[in-house]
């Protein structure tokens, strides 16, 4: 799976960890499939947090058991059914994660370490969820963009350059945060670097705030779309864009969340959409976070007429909560 997964490029991926609004009402994934134009490839339904009790795993706040997800795990199966997989420390923690990957069917697992882990830890990890779960099992990690140049600059802890040179045939890809500080996502020039530093392109997903109230370094649309356009034009096997998250995706807003999945779809996928082309190999995927405690102008070749500023040096800072 994660051959076939690779191929299906550029990727489109979006974070669903909002499921209801503040009434209580239940935010629909099913215009990712209903709408047209929409070739969304993979959903990640954030987050599993394992928490200091191993027996209180928890889907953002509550057990997934709860009937409050009874309509997200039917969506889910809709969204299966139509092509879109779902992707949802030691013994005891891990115990409840595979239960749920197991009673829930789900297609893999993102790995969003933000706390201090040991690279053999998360090995450990890895092995054991691709030995349970099998070869199409897909495991995808999600680090800040700035851990992929310099290992300092991490909230995991361990390398990312060393877990890709010991176990990057098990892991599909990466949902890298270019946002909050940890990434600059308003030029492709850090994507760029990262490549030139031996990352594989396709390997590399850019990861976008998809409203400037979900975070800081929210990249307007006519310079996200000149930059896209360009990374897209500059590596044939470009990894494509996972955004954070759903329900409030501009431009349309929390009326139109998917609206979002549609200009990247135009822009990246152009047609094809959830009924057409290739099938697709989109995944619901679990975030598992750890427990409480001067101007470049691009290419004019290329129709683009979005002047792309070079950024000064980079400041690397985070200003998100635990619970982000």
């Amino acid at each position: 799976m994660a051959s076939s997964s690779r191929a299906a490029l550029p990727r489109i991926v979006i974070y669903h960890q909002t499921v209801h609004d503040p009434n209580g009402t239940h935010i629909s994934i099913l215009p990712l499939i209903s709408q047209p134009g929409i070739a969304v490839t993979h959903i990640i339904v954030a987050a599993l947090h394992v928490n200091d009790d191993p027996n209180a795993l928890t889907l953002n706040d509550h057990a997934p058991v709860d009937p409050r997800y009874i309509t997200l795990w039917a969506e889910l199966r809709i969204a299966q059914a139509s092509g879109i997989k779902d992707q949802s420390s030691f013994e005891a923690y891990y115990a409840p994660v595979y239960n749920t990957i197991k009673e829930r069917g789900l297609d893999g697992i993102d790995l969003d370490i933000e706390e201090a882990m040991s690279l053999g830890g998360v090995i450990r990890l890895i092995d054991r969820l691709r030995a349970d779960f099998g070869p199409d099992f897909l495991i995808t990690l999600a680090p800040v963009a700035a851990a992929l140049l310099d290992v300092r600059r991490n909230l995991s802890g361990f390398d990312y350059e060393a877990l890709e040179v010991m176990r990057g045939s098990q892991i599909a890809w990466y949902n890298t945060q270019f946002y909050c500080g940890w990434g600059d996502a308003s030029t492709p020039i850090m994507y760029e670097m990262i490549v030139a530093r031996g990352w594989s392109p396709d390997k590399v997903v850019i990861g976008l705030v998809t409203n400037a109230e979900n975070g800081a370094g929210f990249v307007p649309w006519e310079l996200l779309r000149a930059n896209l356009t360009l990374l897209k034009f500059q590596f044939r096997q470009f990894g494509g864009v996972m955004g954070w998250e759903y329900f409030n995706s501009s431009p349309g807003g929390k009326d139109k969340p998917w609206e979002w999945a549609q200009r990247m779809t135009t822009l990246l996928r152009p047609g094809e959409d959830a009924g057409l082309g290739e099938p697709s190999t989109t995944g619901v995927v679990d975030v598992s976070k750890t427990s409480s405690s001067g101007v470049q102008v691009a290419d004019p070749d290329l129709g683009i007429s979005v002047d792309v500023p070079v950024p000064t040096d980079f400041d690397y800072f985070s200003d998100f909560s635990a619970e982000d």
